[in-house]
């Protein structure tokens, strides 16, 4: 079985435009997905990457133009402004990691906690959102919270966020298949095309 490993911050509206998308493709291609949340302000310094308030007035406006893009597209909410954007994705992403470690499947709340901040206008740096997400997925959220906090779970985040930078991932989401990296939500179609072929993995220079 191949194996994607899937990087990504719930911070991310590219990454919530594609989540649904991955799994599908996964699913199709009897393909298991590896969650790996990252750092993403991490990744950006290491990449040259700026955060979007810093960037300039012309690439913002054709951000916008593209998020609407892919949210016809993808036929998906999402709110342009959202109310608490940024916010800080730290404990949704490391409540990811706990899930994970506690032998959890964290697509259903990944999926939530993006649409609590591009959908419903909730802030996932909340505590008391985070517990209310992982509740509704049916985790018992204060066990899930503490790990988040713990050496453990930020060991493995950071990790997640050097592999990410080792794959030459110059942003999120990113997906990589055989160490062949794809970058953006919308490179979904040419990972499926490479996970149907079964073709070699594209060198990196």
């Amino acid at each position: 079985m191949k194996t994607i490993d899937y990087y990504f911050s719930c911070i991310s509206p590219y990454a919530y435009l594609g989540h649904a998308a991955l799994l599908d493709i996964a699913r199709q291609q009897g393909a298991d997905v590896r969650f790996r949340p990252v750092r993403i302000f991490e990744l950006f310094d290491a990449n040259g990457a700026v955060p979007l308030k810093q960037r300039a007035p012309a690439r913002q406006r054709y951000r916008l133009v593209e998020l609407q893009r892919w949210r016809a597209q993808r036929a998906l909410p999402l709110n342009l402004s959202p109310r608490y954007f940024p916010a800080d994705p730290g404990l949704c992403d490391r409540s990811a990691i706990a899930l994970l470690q506690a032998g959890g499947d964290p697509a259903a709340f990944i999926e939530s906690a993006f649409r609590a901040i591009w959908v419903d206008d909730r802030d996932i740096a909340d505590p008391e959102v985070v517990a209310e997400l992982l509740a509704a997925n049916g985790f018992d959220a204060q066990p899930i919270i503490e790990a988040a906090g713990q050496h453990a779970v930020h060991a493995t985040y950071g990790s997640n966020t050097a592999e990410a930078i080792a794959a030459d991932l110059p942003g999120l989401p990113g997906y990589v298949l055989d160490g062949e990296p794809f970058w953006g939500q919308d490179r979904l179609d040419a990972l499926e095309d490479a996970l149907a072929s079964g073709r070699p993995p594209f060198p990196r220079g």
